[in-house]
């Protein structure tokens, strides 16, 4: 399938405007097809050439101004439009389109639960033409009515209201101006929860056999829906420029969430089967108030290119947490973003394929390029920013030059230029440079606190002064503070009681800044977490934290130096060990459950599974083991159960023996609570096929207990983990060599798959993973390439030959551009953590 090239878009939309999508689409053909009917109503400026997407399983027509075209002219995902005159054209185009398996087009799901179908559009990118033909850039907006003709007892969703018409005909109203990315269709036996808010209607959806999982949690969901469209109604001069607003919860979708104008859809792991904490219910909260915003910011005004889709995401990310914090319960959401989000964009902006918030036009060329950039740069570290930014700005103008973008762009399209020009009238500050500085570049800056004596005596008596070293080149507005031992209070032995707080321009005039006072014990850079560094306290500042992080008062300032420790392990700064000694020290006393959650996961699935040798690895998982027994055992008065939950299920990921969970297994509980649900049973299983302590019967009879899709796909995982040679090679057939799999079934049985402490069972599989992985992204695309290199990748053979392995197929002119940019931070990744295994401390 050709790509679509930033020049190419540029010169069809000099060619043409398109006004109205007509789009009939029959989902009553049968399981592999449906029928798509497409009349496209559009001017051409000037006489001229261009074309049409669409890529069919069979074209059967295809009519320019009621005149037959030839089908057979087809190029692949292209039919040309020859010798246009100046003026309005109608384009119809009847089609056969394959339904999907893999989350991009019309992706098809049967639930195993009870035998029924769902579907629904995922367009991204350039997947409309999977569903109908279309002019497919995010510049060529357009009205699109669509018909839809479904199953009898079906619900069709849509972008706008969709209203019965009988015999299983649908009309879901036109859409204001959009792009065809945007689009959306969802239909099947849903379940769904209605109401209205703000004069709209209001709705969410899900699978039937869902049905009681979302009922127990919908005023949940509804409430944190609302809460965010007020406060975004306050923030925001526009009105919510849309006629409904639905929320689906669909099947094996591969991302978190699509902002599809109207028809929001979700992954439907947010809908919760079994027992979560309260921070995955935050983080389910923050995707519903991130992809609100989008309604605004990428939906209401769009990218002009592909380019800007940070313009996008980190606005999005930004405004997601930030309103979640103002308007709902969770008013500790930026804790989670420091400890969890912000590492994705510090890991990605150290690789070899980082790239600037705002790319240059030139380094996006086409499509595929574009698509790479969906990373912890477009997201978090756009978001980091942003935060920054309005921390420079003030809030008031930030507000203020956003709403000139929405008042100037409304449906249509805008750049990066534009959003600068907005936010610059807005302000006497120099945005502009701002930009350059911060939008423009690559790279994590540096903050390093040097804290000494200052150089001459200060008339109040004791004195020291703080420099901050900077290795980078953006400016930094941050906050600095300060603590002291509180010995002999209120606060008890081995707190710490705040000193001072104090703000700081970074970089300075070069003159370090003298307080009055004795040197404090520790002293913070960047606390609030208000900027995008990594952050290095001096050295006596460092053993402070080490010992006495539990004793500081607020969690965002403990986050920031969890942050800037996993930072210090990774660049080999500081020694693996002392990271568990300090988890396995203050955990047990952490109040903040994203922070546990943060730091557990980091252990365990950095820490222990990658940065410790073999010879060390025992030693790492006995130190998690024991931690999370403490964890548990602290919490057998039932006061915590998120924390106890976080404890059971990384003491069940870390253990090393299976007594005790195939006590619990038997059992049905952990002792003194909880009780097994599916996903602790699964969890179980799986690290009970890793040891080696369970087998085909018992996974077939917890499948036959647990026959849903999360169960199918905790079977596969399971099977996939089981150390037999006969065990590894099914799997590995499952995955390269039979294209049956879907997107989620895929990756599931890749997560079974590598596991550490399988060496020399897994070893022939190494060099097997490139060919093979290579030959599957060119079958079965993007979505299937980017499940490969991210989980069927050998990340746990952490050896010289694995990398230079690695590096060799990184040469192969195959890799399809999505397979190509995962393989590439994988092996960065790895040899990270070579580095790590090797350095002295």
């Amino acid at each position: 399938m050709s790509v679509l090239t930033r020049d190419e878009a540029q010169t069809r939309a000099q060619i043409i405007d398109v006004e109205r999508y007509t789009i009939a689409l029959d989902l009553t053909t049968g399981e592999e097809t449906f029928d798509s009917r497409a009349a496209i109503r559009f001017t051409a400026h000037a006489a001229g050439d261009t074309f049409v997407e669409v890529k069919p399983a069979t074209l059967r027509s295809i009519a320019l101004d009621g005149q037959p075209l030839d089908p057979a002219l087809l190029d692949g995902n292209r039919y040309p439009l020859s010798g246009l005159t100046p003026g309005p054209h109608e384009l119809h185009v009847d089609a056969a389109m394959s339904y999907s398996r893999t989350g991009e087009g019309m992706h098809r799901f049967t639930d195993p639960a009870d035998g029924e179908t769902y579907l629904y559009t995922q367009l991204f990118m350039e997947d409309v033409q999977r569903v109908f033909a279309a002019f497919d850039q995010p510049d060529l907006k357009s009205v699109f009515a669509i018909d839809v003709t479904a199953p009898e007892g079906w619900t069709v969703l849509g972008n706008g209201v969709a209203e019965r018409t009988g015999d299983g005909r649908w009309t879901i109203a036109p859409t204001p101006l959009i792009s065809t990315y945007l689009v959306a269709v969802a239909a099947g036996p849903w379940h769904s929860v209605t109401t209205e808010h703000a004069g709209l209607p209001f709705g969410l959806h899900c699978r039937r056999s869902l049905a009681p999982y979302l009922d127990a949690d919908a005023e949940e969901i509804l409430g944190i829906t609302r809460a965010c469209f007020d406060r975004y109604h306050e923030k925001f001069d526009e009105p919510y420029p849309f006629d409904s607003y639905d929320q689906a919860f669909v099947p094996e979708f591969n991302a978190g969430a699509m902002e599809n104008p109207g028809l929001v859809t979700f992954r439907d792991e947010f809908i919760y089967r079994s027992a979560v904490t309260d921070t995955e219910r935050q983080t389910r909260a923050m995707v519903v108030s991130h992809e609100m915003a989008h309604m605004w910011f990428g939906d209401l005004v769009t990218l002009s290119w592909w380019d800007d889709i940070w313009l996008n995401e980190s606005f999005a990310e930004y405004m997601g947490y930030q309103t979640l914090t103002e308007a709902t319960p969770f008013t500790d959401t930026w804790v989670e973003f420091g400890v969890t989000r912000k590492g994705w964009g510090y890991d990605a902006d150290q690789r070899p394929s980082t790239h600037p918030v705002a790319p240059d036009p030139d380094a996006v060329p086409d499509t595929a390029s574009a698509l790479l950039n969906f990373d912890g740069i477009s997201y978090a570290k756009g978001a980091s920013a942003l935060r920054q930014l309005v921390a420079w700005l003030g809030e008031k103008d930030f507000l203020a030059g956003i709403n000139t973008h929405f008042a100037r762009h409304k449906f249509a399209n805008a750049t990066l230029a534009d959003f600068i020009d907005n936010l610059a009238s807005a302000t006497d500050r120099d945005v502009h440079a701002w930009a350059e500085q911060w939008l423009r570049t690559t790279g994590v800056d540096t903050l390093t606190a040097d804290v000494h004596e200052p150089t001459a005596p200060t008339e109040a008596g004791q004195s020291w002064a703080l420099a901050v070293e900077r290795a980078g080149s953006r400016p930094h507005r941050i906050t600095v503070s300060t603590f002291d031992h509180a010995l002999n209070t209120q606060a008890g032995p081995g707190h710490l009681a705040p000193r001072d707080r104090f703000e700081l321009d970074v970089p300075g005039d070069g003159t370090p800044l003298v307080r009055t006072g004795r040197r404090p014990a520790l002293v913070v850079l960047n606390d609030g977490d208000l900027t995008y560094a990594k952050i290095r306290l001096d050295a006596a500042s460092w053993d402070t934290a080490l010992t006495h992080l539990s004793a500081i008062p607020d969690a965002l300032t403990r986050a920031v130096i969890w942050n800037a420790a996993r930072d210090m392990v990774r660049d080999g700064e500081l020694d693996p060990a002392r990271y568990l000694t300090a988890a396995r020290t203050h955990l047990p006393y952490e109040s903040d459950l994203a922070l546990v959650q943060g730091v557990l996961s980091f252990a365990d699935g950095q820490i222990a599974a990658r940065y410790t040798t073999p010879e060390t690895r025992p030693a790492a998982l006995a130190t998690l083991t024991s931690l999370c027994r403490d964890l548990i055992r602290r919490t057998e008065d039932g006061s915590h159960p998120g924390l106890r939950l976080t404890a059971v299920r990384h003491f069940i990921d870390a253990a090393t023996q299976p007594d005790t969970l195939q006590a619990w297994l038997t059992e049905g509980t952990v002792h003194g609570g909880p009780e097994l649900d599916p996903e602790l049973r699964w969890r179980i299983l799986t690290r009970l096929a890793a040891l080696g302590a369970t087998d085909e019967t018992a996974i077939a009879a917890e499948l036959a207990e647990d026959p849903s899709a999360t169960g199918r796909e905790g079977a596969a995982r399971c099977r996939a983990a089981l150390p037999t040679p006969e065990a590894k090679a099914a799997a590995w057939h499952a995955m390269f060599g039979d294209d049956t799999l879907s997107n989620y079934l895929f990756t599931a049985t890749a997560q079974g798959f590598w596991q550490p402490g399988q060496d020399e069972l897994l070893s022939p599989y190494v060099d097997r993973f490139y060919p093979d992985a290579t030959a599957l992204a060119a079958r079965r695309g993007p979505a299937i390439a980017e499940a490969a290199g991210r989980y069927a990748f050998p990340a746990y053979a952490i050896d010289p030959e694995s990398l230079a392995t690695g590096t060799r197929a990184l040469k192969d002119p195959a890799l399809i551009p999505a397979l190509r940019r995962k393989l590439a931070d994988q092996l960065d990744d790895l040899r990270r953590a070579l580095a790590v295994r090797t350095t002295e401390h």
